[in-house]
């Protein structure tokens, strides 16, 4: 079963993310005539195209609808998931996770390491994961809010910082360590 896109749709791709229609080309291959829809990704400058037979599978889908958009928010506000194991093998789970083009998927990695967001011990695989899953979920958000992407990068860490139990105490922590430390300094 193919799928309908329309030319100027926005659709997602599991592994670059959110992406346009640019409309329908038929090729001629082995003597087959097979249709494909040809999708532009801005951010990779990249143009994609995939037979329309096999869009589905593919994993190609519309942007999430706002029931998804729902879940997406309260996955962000759910406690982040402990880090234990090896790093490598948590590294290629979130990596699987942004490419999986499941929206909550990506909500999780970017809840799980929004923990050490300030931690200046943080590794750069580490951060640059955690800057790529912001980023996918960011795109995705911005098409459906259809606001730009940064606005919507800030709507999903105020989301984060404010509504999830776990970072709201940890701010009043920090905010009281502070308090505590410019006090001392007045003395």
């Amino acid at each position: 079963m193919s799928m309908k896109f329309k030319t100027g749709a926005k659709v997602v791709y599991p592994s670059h993310g959110v992406g346009e229609v640019q409309g329908v080309e038929s090729h001629l291959v082995a003597g087959s005539e097979i249709k494909t829809y040809v999708i532009q990704f801005d951010l990779s400058k990249m143009i994609l195209r995939i037979p329309t037979l096999r869009a589905e599978k593919s994993g190609l889908r519309p942007l999430s609808s706002d029931d998804e958009l729902k879940k997406v928010g309260k996955t962000l506000t759910e406690r982040p998931k402990s880090s234990r194991g090896m790093w490598s093998r948590r590294a290629k789970e979130y990596e699987s996770k942004i490419n999986s083009g499941n929206i909550i998927a990506v909500a999780e990695v970017v809840r799980d390491l929004h923990k050490n967001v300030d931690d200046p011990e943080r590794s750069y695989s580490e951060r640059v994961i955690y800057e790529n899953a912001l980023e996918r979920l960011s795109r995705e958000v911005s098409a459906i809010k259809k606001i730009d992407i940064s606005g919507a990068a800030e709507y999903l860490v105020k989301t984060i910082n404010n509504n999830n139990p776990y970072f709201v105490k940890k701010a009043a922590a920090k905010k009281a360590a502070e308090e505590i430390e410019d006090e001392s300094m007045a003395a």
